[in-house]
């Protein structure tokens, strides 16, 4: 195992939110998996090119070109979130862009790694009737990467994935432990030394909430991150306008002081 550059493609999970680093800025899985490959084998150039917001079309016409320029050997692949919360959702028309993204690379030569969605009704009651397109989505997802020859990490199946505890609060995003999660199953997926399937272990039980502060919690939610949500939509605005990639040159992987 060695591979010399790692690009990173996607929407805001592979950027990293809700992950905050020490600079203002978001870590996330991508990140943690770079500094784990990098530690792995000495080092690493990494490049993050996605951009929160975009959907699966616009990772594949604005991401995937530059990608491919960058000639990585490794890359992750990760979309299909923003399309899951659109009207006009199509999953075989996600899929056929999920799947030109990795055939593309994997016709680079680059080891790609794509993971399936978490189900996001235990993290998300409200969007309980999204969970069958995320459920479709995920079967297509597994489909494809058979054909391309790109390595599936089967996120959605393993219930942890869906602990409301490692997700942030405005529950679209993992939060720090969550994040440290995918990271560790991206490193085990890859081979990497040093980790084993202990990221899908559950968490300990948690305690019921009562009732009336699980519904002050939804109506919580509902006020800080659906409302202006759905308020952004309805302009036709996105989170991702006007904002460029936080690591769009792959740089070496600084590694801490042993």
């Amino acid at each position: 195992m060695m591979w010399r550059r790692y690009v990173a493609i996607g929407d805001s999970t592979t950027e990293g939110l809700d992950d905050p680093d020490e600079a203002g800025g978001y870590r996330g899985w991508a990140d943690r998996f770079a500094l784990a490959v990098a530690r792995a084998q000495g080092g690493l150039e990494y490049a993050n090119l996605a951009i929160r917001g975009r959907t699966t079309a616009r990772i594949r016409s604005e991401q995937l070109p530059v990608a491919l320029e960058l000639a990585p050997d490794l890359a992750t692949v990760v979309a299909g979130m923003n399309d899951v919360l659109r009207p006009s959702f199509d999953a075989d028309r996600v899929v056929e862009d999920v799947r030109a993204m990795q055939r593309a690379l994997v016709g680079q030569g680059a080891t790609v790694l794509t993971f399936t969605l978490p189900d996001p009704a235990p993290v998300m009651p409200l969007a309980r009737p999204l969970r069958g397109r995320v459920l479709a989505l995920n079967e297509a997802v597994r489909a494809a990467t058979a054909e391309t020859g790109a390595t599936l990490l089967d996120l959605g199946a393993h219930a942890v994935a869906s602990d409301p505890r490692l997700w942030s609060d405005d529950r679209l995003h993992a939060n720090t432990a969550g994040h440290e999660r995918i990271a560790a199953a991206l490193a085990h997926t890859a081979g990497l030394p040093g980790y084993d399937d202990s990221w899908s272990h559950p968490l300990p039980v948690a305690a019921r909430r009562p009732r009336r502060e699980a519904v002050r919690a939804e109506l919580a939610w509902t006020r800080r991150h659906l409302l202006p949500w759905l308020g952004r939509h309805l302009r036709g605005r996105s989170s991702g306008d006007d904002r460029v990639a936080k690591r769009p040159v792959p740089l070496p992987v600084e590694l801490p002081a042993s």
